[in-house]
């Protein structure tokens, strides 16, 4: 299966930082700013990184700098004031304002959802809480996994009562309350909810509660149709090419991931957050805690909350982070706030590697070995392939696989298989596909794909076995089981 930014909140559940990786380095004399400096300009001559880049210590702003293009086609270059998509970091602004009228009596965290949404459908509406909306927890299906997403809802502008009714009359997936089910539907609900007991749009009220107050000024609730001073471009990468993201109508997005901002003003908004300028301590703390066990960590209220290991007499430190992705960007805000150390990673070409990025940033902060960036393997094979042929690009595959100089990346090999699907070359396509399985098997992504290129070569009894596999390994691959299901009847 494709993938890419066209589910524009992915959860990103990030850190691994002081993790001990493959390639180690130690820098003797450099300053942590100049080893920050030295790893970011190695990830964007590689193009594996081309956005704006912050990084605080102890509260304290050590590095701010834009690599790559804001736009390329005019050559307009990336800079700490260029405004990016944030997507999924837009759920952190809404829990905020959600206990902002929480501490101002308007809400309560344990009412149901029909206590202010008297036309919500009452059968899932009584049984879901403020709470749950906040920590994922509601059951409420995840619109931008709906199979009609991409193609009909995401291009077409709603209301946010319109878009509610989308997904408001859907059968709950699971108990509310009874487990972590990421869900950009239960961040709509909240921002629909703000609307109706403050008497403001989302955006207006969050202008006047948050952004206002914080001289916030470059971070805004995007509009496509506004003209926006120093504003980034969204691309996707493939392999060494670019393209324009696809359109996306910014009211989908909305309290889930509508909003832009610069690496500059979420310095503002981290710094905000040690303060009771937006919020008494007794209800921003809230913001904070561990509710729902999410991945390695928990979740908070637009939060992940993880554990990482500091590396010192066995002690562990808080990271408090959230990342996004949105059509053409990917995102990452990672607090250590016991340390008031701050990284802020704004991208704009798609799907680049920010978690690996946040882990060698957060080990230079702490003294650490870290790991500095590889080539992509994939996009050398792909040059390879069209250069010099399968046979060639599979023997350069097998002699560079545990080169100290390659890493192979399943998202990037995906690509590189789409790369040459999506130009005819579907018997090399499938070679490229079947080195992601071998290198990735547990992932049923690269199963579906494997099976995307079997299907379109004519081969259905191999395109059955590896689609079977993907929705094995991968039970909420609806596209597979649909696919599946209309092979059978073939």
């Amino acid at each position: 299966m494709k993938q890419g930014s066209k589910h524009f909140a992915v959860k990103t559940i990030l850190i691994g930082l002081f993790i001990q990786l493959t390639t180690l380095t130690v820098s003797i004399g450099q300053t942590k700013t100049e080893q920050i400096d030295k790893l970011m300009n190695l990830y964007s001559d590689y193009g594996q990184f081309n956005g704006s880049v912050l990084v605080a210590d102890a509260g304290k702003v050590i590095y701010k700098k834009g690599f790559g293009m804001a736009n390329m086609e005019w050559n307009i270059p990336n800079q700490p004031d260029t405004k990016h998509r944030l997507g999924s970091v837009t759920k952190q602004f809404t829990s905020m304002l959600i206990l902002q009228l929480v501490e101002q009596g308007k809400l309560k965290l344990d009412a149901p959802i029909s206590t202010y949404l008297p036309d919500y459908p009452k059968t899932s509406g009584d049984k879901i809480t403020i709470h749950h909306l906040l920590t994922h927890t509601s059951g409420i299906p995840n619109y931008t996994s709906f199979p009609n997403f991409v193609k009909e809802l995401s291009i077409n502008p709603y209301s946010p009562e319109a878009f509610v009714k989308v997904f408001a009359d859907l059968p709950l997936e699971f108990k509310p309350g009874e487990k972590f089910a990421y869900s950009n539907s239960g961040y709509f609900l909240l921002g629909y909810i703000i609307e109706k007991v403050s008497g403001k749009t989302y955006e207006q009220f969050l202008q006047d509660n948050i952004l206002t107050p914080l001289k916030m000024d470059n971070t805004g609730f995007d509009h496509h149709e506004t003209i926006l001073k120093n504003r980034a471009s969204g691309y996707e990468k493939n392999g060494k090419n670019y393209s324009n993201a696809s359109y996306l109508d910014l009211s989908i997005p909305y309290a889930a991931g509508s909003l832009y901002s610069t690496v500059e003003d979420l310095y503002l908004w981290d710094q905000a957050l040690y303060t009771e300028q937006l919020l008494s301590k007794k209800y921003r703390d809230l913001l904070f805690n561990p509710y729902i066990p999410a991945g390695p960590g928990h979740y908070g209220y637009g939060w992940f909350i993880n554990k990482a290991f500091n590396g010192e007499k066995n002690d562990s430190i808080t990271v408090i982070e959230h990342g996004g992705g949105i059509n053409g960007f990917n995102t990452l805000v990672s607090r250590i706030p016991s340390d008031k150390n701050l990284v802020v990673l704004l991208n704009n070409t798609g799907s680049a590697n920010l978690t690996e990025m946040n882990t060698a940033i957060g080990n230079i902060l702490y003294n650490k070995p870290y790991s500095l960036p590889k080539k992509s393997l994939a996009t050398a094979l792909v040059d390879v392939i069209l250069e010099k042929g399968i046979v060639s690009g599979l023997t350069y595959f097998k002699e560079n696989k545990n080169s100290s100089t390659y890493a192979i990346n399943e998202n990037e090999m995906n690509n590189a298989g789409y790369q040459l699907l999506q130009t005819g070359k579907v018997k090399e396509a499938i070679a490229v596909f079947k080195l992601n399985v071998e290198a990735f098997p547990k992932s049923g992504n690269t199963y579906d794909s494997l099976g995307e290129a079997y299907l379109k070569n004519g081969d259905k009894k191999l395109a059955i076995i590896n689609y079977k596999k993907s929705v094995e390994l991968n039970p909420q691959n609806e596209n597979g089981k649909k696919v599946l299901e209309e092979i059978s009847k073939s």
